[in-house]
């Protein structure tokens, strides 16, 4: 049902990422925002080259996205575009490969198709409602899942953003979590739905449904489960943008250890 807006998803995200990758080989400032993020001139070209092709094709459909003016006309829109041009603004400014474009589409509140890109790594994740997750490289296109490990469980942490309660939760469960690694953006999202990882805990409230829409679908669709610490399912095009919970992505429901 949802082939016609992937396609054209991945189509935008292809498009931004040529540009993203001209700024990331030269030289570039980095200002930083009202909130204290950093933001750079790939940041807010790749959301104007997302934002006017999915326009172009979608006229009637709603917009938020992290470099543009949210007016909330959105909220009575069933279609709304969520776009993250740069998820790892962090990683693109050390250039260590491991930030990604994020591009979902939400309808009536949940995500139907989600795309995210790694520019820098040649890898695409992709998914669309009750069709499954996709990881394409270079060799090809292959469908990817969860797998199905309780214990000896890998946790993966954020490069830039982990915090202590995080690191606490790790140790409360050292009999069944053995190993850790760290990965930027929502790169760690998307090595769980290929398998090759178990958990990954945000335990603060500063993410918001930019960061977490495009991966929540790939999570999902690879039969893993993205949710709140009380078990909920994010929902999308919400008047509060924030994740204020916090999230859990893991492989298996027996895996939410809190």
């Amino acid at each position: 049902m949802w082939e016609m807006e992937l396609q054209e998803a991945l189509a935008a995200a292809s498009l931004a990422a040529g540009t993203i990758m001209e700024i990331y080989a030269r030289p570039f400032e980095v200002t930083i925002k009202s909130d204290d993020s950093p933001v750079t001139i790939a940041d807010q070209a790749a959301d104007e080259i997302i934002s006017n092709y999915l326009r172009s094709t979608f006229p009637n459909h709603a917009f938020l996205t992290e470099e543009s003016n949210d007016d909330l006309t959105r909220l009575n829109n069933d279609y709304v575009w969520i776009i993250d041009p740069i998820d790892g603004t962090k990683d693109f400014i050390a250039k260590n490969g491991e930030f990604t474009i994020n591009i979902a589409l939400s309808y009536k509140h949940e995500i139907v198709v989600g795309v995210v890109m790694l520019p820098a790594l040649n890898e695409v994740y992709f998914a669309s409602k009750s069709h499954g997750s996709y990881k394409q490289t270079p060799q090809g296109v292959k469908r990817i899942h969860v797998n199905d490990k309780i214990d000896d469980l890998t946790v993966l942490f954020s490069r830039f953003h982990v915090n202590e309660k995080e690191r606490a939760l790790v140790e409360k469960h050292r009999d069944k979590i053995k190993h850790t690694a760290t990965f930027g953006s929502c790169l760690k999202a998307c090595r769980i739905a290929s398998g090759l990882a178990e958990i990954t805990y945000r335990c603060s409230g500063g993410t918001k449904e930019w960061d977490t829409a495009a991966s929540q679908i790939i999570v999902e669709e690879a039969g893993g489960l993205f949710v709140t610490p009380s078990g909920a399912r994010l929902t999308y095009n919400r008047s509060d943008v924030y994740n204020r919970d916090g999230y859990i992505i893991v492989n298996r429901r027996e895996n939410i250890l809190l």
